[in-house]
This record gives C-alpha cells, sequence and structure tokens, in this order.
C-alpha cells in the first residue's frame, strides 16, 4: 500500500508540473529551437553550466545564446576558436571562462565532424546489456577531454588552471555527473512538453537520475536514498528506488521533484509552504 500511495503521488506530481517551472529551467533554452540538431546542442551547452545559483545560470546562458543566434547546430559548425574567444570576451561563470566555453563550442564542433552528432558521437559507447549508461557517460567524457585543444588553449591539452575539464567529470570517478546525466534526460526521456525525447539510440530505462542539492534533499525525505554524500552511489541508489515506481521511464519524476526546491523553495525544514506542497502526505518532515 505505501508504494501504490508513493507511487500515485509521485504521478500526480509529474502530471501536474508547470510550464512555469520550465521558463525557470535551463532546459527551457532547448525549447527555443524547433530542429533536433539545434536541440542537443542547446542542450549540452545549457546543461554544461547549469551548477549554481539558478538566476544567474539562467544570465550567463542568456548570454551565450545571445550570440549563438537562430541556429547552434550553423555556429557549432562554422566556430572558430579564435572568433570565438572575441565574441564570448568576458565571460565567466563561477569556475569556467570564456576560453571554457570556447573549449567546449571546439569539441562539440569536433563531435560533429566525427559522427554527424552528439548523440552519434554519444552511441559509441553504449553497451545495450549495460543496466545504465555509466560506461558511456565514461567513454565519452574522455572521447571530448583527449581532443586537440590547441586552437583555443595554444596547447593540445587545457592548461592547469583550466576548469574546463570540470564540465565532463566521469562516473568512474564517483562523481553523481549531475549535468550530463540532466543532459541524457533531456535528450532521451519520451517527448512530453518537459524533456524532448530526441535521441532513440539510448533507451530511457538505462539513465541516472541528476543528483543537485535539491534532489539530494528532497529524496532524502522520500525515502529514496540513505547516504550521505551526492556522489554516483547516490545517484544510482535513488535511481533504483525509482525504477520501482517506473521500470521502463525511472527519472520521469526528477523535473517535478527538483521544481519543488528550484521553483518553490523546499528547503528540507518545515514551513508553511509544506501545508500546500503537493507531496507533503509522503515527505517524512511534512507527513508530520
Amino acid at each position: 500500500m505505501k508504494g501504490e500511495i508513493l507511487k500515485s503521488t509521485l504521478d500526480a506530481l509529474y502530471e501536474s508540473r508547470s510550464k512555469v517551472h520550465l521558463a525557470n529551467d535551463p532546459l527551457s533554452f532547448c525549447h527555443r529551437y524547433d530542429e533536433p540538431q539545434d536541440q542537443e546542442i542547446a542542450g549540452l551547452i545549457a546543461s554544461s553550466f547549469a551548477y549554481g545559483n539558478v538566476k544567474i545560470i539562467l544570465r550567463n546562458l542568456e548570454f551565450i545564446f545571445s550570440r549563438i543566434g537562430s541556429s547552434p547546430r550553423a555556429f557549432a559548425e562554422n566556430f572558430e576558436p579564435h572568433k570565438g574567444l572575441k565574441l564570448f570576451a568576458g565571460f565567466k561563470h563561477r569556475f569556467n571562462d570564456a576560453a571554457d566555453l570556447c573549449a567546449l563550442l571546439h569539441a562539440i564542433r569536433l563531435m560533429i565532424a566525427d559522427s554527424g552528432s552528439i548523440e552519434n558521437f554519444f552511441r559509441k559507447g553504449i553497451s545495450a546489456e549495460s543496466a545504465n549508461n555509466s560506461k558511456a557517460m565514461e567513454a565519452f567524457a574522455a572521447a571530448i577531454l583527449g581532443f586537440d585543444y590547441t586552437p583555443v588553449f595554444g596547447s593540445r591539452t587545457p592548461p592547469k588552471d583550466s576548469y574546463f575539464a570540470f564540465l565532463f567529470p566521469s562516473p568512474a570517478s564517483g562523481s553523481a555527473c549531475k549535468r550530463l546525466c540532466m543532459y541524457l534526460r533531456w535528450m532521451v526521456r519520451p517527448s512530453d512538453g518537459i524533456d524532448l525525447g530526441i535521441w532513440k539510440s539510448v533507451n530511457p530505462s538505462q539513465l541516472i537520475i541528476p543528483v543537485d542539492a535539491h534532489i539530494q534533499r528532497i529524496c532524502t525525505l522520500l525515502g529514496f536514498t540513505s547516504r550521505k554524500q551526492a556522489d554516483w552511489k547516490m545517484a544510482c541508489e535513488i535511481t533504483a528506488a525509482l525504477k520501482k515506481l517506473s521500470p521502463g521511464d525511472p527519472v520521469k519524476y526528477d523535473f517535478s521533484i527538483c521544481h519543488i526546491g528550484i521553483s518553490e523553495g523546499c528547503s528540507g525544514t518545515y514551513a508553511e509552504m509544506c501545508r500546500q506542497c503537493p507531496i507533503s502526505g509522503i515527505c517524512r518532515i511534512g507527513s508530520k
């Protein structure tokens, strides 16, 4: 009975997701474009810088996309690092700067030249037998970091003071890889007005939930994890719990759960908002 209540509550939460929440999410930048080839590029850029304060994330992404223009695909295909360094001069998002952004755009251009799309580049590491995408994610991150970045940095590898590698952590390191997991969710989950469903070579059942501070806090309150550190093991533990509710689409609840924190202000302690919270009946705080 408890599992049935949990599922019905989260299903209702999923169905009630608001487009207002989408406007407060980096994913909204993908929805500016109609073509899948533009959306997958916009998604990798938006997800890569989706860390920190959401208002600052949206502001800095607006800076990037205002300069990219009407077709991220066309921009990436024709990207020249020496021009990009001038175009994006002054860009700064916490650890990352204009050179890191240009390195990302350079990497996207190389992926397209190599495989025709980011999806085709990613699928090289996919194993149909794998329970999740961890090996494909490891291969994807390693391949990107293995590109020649001389046109951007003046050396094949980024200099020691660069934070470009921060954009592509690997599950092998134990990182939760929140941003790459989020990007995969955007691309892979069935189109539902929020996620795009444009990648067909990845199975939604293999996705791992993107763990940020909101997912860590709220999923702990829902009893989906007992771990204290927001790492890859926590991401897999939460995903395993959600798989019991939705075996073929375990991360379907990610967006709606996360925005209880991002957009609705859940802090993990009892507050007046708990009275109106749609999951208060199954939350350890709200149910008390």
